[in-house]
């Protein structure tokens, strides 16, 4: 999908599904934010594996962002691993990706999306509140806990990833 309304003048900013070509970008962009605590680290084979849940948002042919919708259950996703290039900030990339993840999570049928994230204004001004409480019921918490994915683990808040989300917000949005 692209999306030029956000775009600055000049050349227009496109957010696609990202390919396996796009993948050591993607990482070169998460890096800055893993060194600062802010993203969660991915190995390269990690990206590979989850190349189908990124989107990548490019302007003139270079990524510029990428963000990913991964489904935790049959109503519920997160919004993880947004990225923004430093000299992209504020130029509408993070908005036009997560526009189209937000899109994508209703064409699955996902009607919550849930973000662990620093960046609490950028979500609030997208319809994201701040919830503490656990938002989902016991039966489906039993099952998540089988999930080997580390960003399952931080949606249930989970002791052993702690010192990953220190600090981090849980926000939620209903589609």
């Amino acid at each position: 999908m692209a999306d030029t309304a956000s775009a600055p003048a000049g050349a227009p900013l496109v957010v696609r599904r990202a390919r396996t070509g796009d993948v050591r970008a993607m990482r070169d962009l998460i890096e800055p934010y893993v060194r600062r605590r802010i993203l969660l680290g991915k190995e390269l084979v990690t990206l590979y594996e989850a190349v189908q849940e990124f989107v990548v948002a490019e302007r003139d042919g270079v990524v510029v962002g990428c963000g990913a919708l991964h489904v935790l259950w049959e109503d519920l996703g997160e919004v993880r691993t947004i990225a923004v290039a430093q000299g992209a900030l504020g130029k509408g990339v993070g908005h036009a990706m997560l526009a189209d993840l937000e899109e994508r999570a209703r064409e699955l049928g996902l009607s919550r999306l849930f973000c662990l994230t620093f960046e609490t204004e950028f979500f609030s001004r997208h319809g994201f509140e701040e919830v503490a409480e656990q938002i989902v019921d016991a039966d489906v918490f039993a099952e998540l806990l089988r999930s080997l994915d580390g960003g399952v683990a931080e949606f249930l808040d989970l002791a052993h990833v702690k010192p990953n989300t220190l600090g981090n917000t849980r926000m939620l949005k209903r589609l």
